[in-house]
């Protein structure tokens, strides 16, 4: 399916004065989503990771976006493989998005497209000087073939995990492009393409809206080992830099500005608290139900007074017989955050079908349907998906009475 044509619709740019808080309109059809793993990117054998293709999300998109709908699931993530729409240099073919974008128009689910979730064409090296404009020009490709072919604003989260891409691409050669100690250049440089991104696709979509969606962590000093108090926090402050850079507190040379944020995604699972050790293997999850972990309404205040934007839960799950206890502790969380007045507009259940895992292929049973039969059905897990209605029931009560005491402690 080649490009579509048609025109974009107008409409004035998010600019920093954009009005916020608890009275806010929310951005998002529905406060639950759930989000389509959509990785890409080489493991070090070379092996490209399609969870796309794995999933048979591509083959089964119909089904799947009408089992969202028929949820209440109005709004989802799901994403845009660039190795397969620009496998030459400036050539973009968007047929391999297609079915998923009819799929989520005709289903009646809003999306939020991730452009880079970690993979990208072979040809594309993500240090090199022009890579920030190499991507720039993909972004307004897709913004001019999406963007007709959807109801309402046009949503894009541009570089998903900055933080996490730098890290495993730049620091560790955990995944492409396999470097070791170029961190935070590599960091500088998905900064830099993201805010390209924003231009391009403004140029040419004015009205659209972004997602910039970065782990949320909280690392604090061993109780044992308290004079790494001031590691620990050097550690935990590291995970706003992207988000720093993109708003120009943190090398502004870069090119950042207030405007470049939008709504703000905090992906969220049970092994983003732990306690500060030098070496990574060594650190020490802290468990949710440990004294020490520091409730999620807390963390999403924290974020919410330092932008002074929308936040989005854009990730959070867990495998296994675990997934619903932590479905519930999120989402009660959430909605005692919504409650109090924090500007969250949603959570999404992520991933929202199971997938093979990244290093082993493993059946990760970590979403809320399993894999596809031959005519795409997927069963459900029974406890995840009670959990789900029930937090919609909470959230329709809250919507009826803020002060709903089970979840305002």
């Amino acid at each position: 399916m080649p490009t579509w044509p048609g025109t974009v619709p107008g409409g004035p740019p998010l600019g920093a004065e954009k009005a916020l808080g608890k009275e806010a309109p929310s951005p998002f059809r529905s406060f639950f989503l759930g989000g389509f793993e959509c990785s890409s990117h080489r493991r070090p054998s070379g092996r490209r990771v399609d969870v796309i293709d794995a999933t048979g999300h591509d083959r089964f998109a119909a089904q799947d976006y009408a089992r969202l709908a028929a949820e209440g699931l109005l709004a989802a993530r799901d994403g845009l493989r660039w190795h397969r729409i620009e496998e030459q240099p400036g050539v973009y073919d968007f047929g391999s998005v297609g079915s998923q974008v009819r799929a989520a128009r005709a289903a009646g689910v809003q999306v939020v497209w991730d452009l880079l979730h970690y993979g990208t064409p072979d040809h594309v090296d993500l240090f090199a000087p022009d890579f920030p404009e190499v991507f720039a020009r993909f972004a307004r490709a897709a913004a001019l073939a999406l963007a007709p072919e959807t109801d309402g604003p046009l949503w894009l989260c541009p570089v998903n995990e900055i933080s996490f891409l730098a890290w495993g691409g730049g620091e560790v050669a955990y995944l492409n492009p396999f470097e070791r100690g170029r961190g935070m250049v590599l960091k500088r440089q998905l900064v830099r393409a993201a805010i390209c991104a924003v231009d391009a696709v403004r140029e040419v979509c004015p009205d659209a809206r972004f997602l910039h969606a970065e782990p949320l962590l909280h690392v604090t000093a061993h109780p044992e080992r308290p004079w790494e108090a001031a590691a620990a926090r050097q550690e935990n402050e590291a995970q706003f830099e992207a988000l720093d850079m993109l708003a120009g507190r943190l090398h502004p040379e870069l090119g950042g500005a207030a405007r470049y944020l939008d709504v703000i995604g905090l992906n969220f699972y049970p092994y983003n608290q732990w306690r500060h050790h030098p070496q990574r293997e060594g650190r020490e999850r802290v468990p949710y139900d440990h004294p020490a972990y520091r409730p999620l309404r807390q963390l999403l205040a924290e974020v919410a007074a330092r932008y002074h934007r929308p936040l989005l839960i854009a990730e959070t799950g867990t495998e296994d017989e675990e997934r619903p206890a932590w479905f519930r502790m999120v989402s009660r969380e959430a909605l005692a955050a919504r409650a109090a007045g924090i500007p969250l507009h949603g959570v999404c259940l992520y991933p929202v079908v199971n997938h093979p895992g990244w290093d082993d292929d493993r059946h990760c049973h970590n979403g809320l349907w399993d894999y596809p039969d031959r005519q795409g059905h997927r069963e459900a897990d029974p406890a995840l998906l009670s959990e789900l209605r029930a937090a919609q029931h909470q959230l329709a009560r809250l919507d009826v009475d803020p002060s709903v005491p089970e979840l305002v402690p």
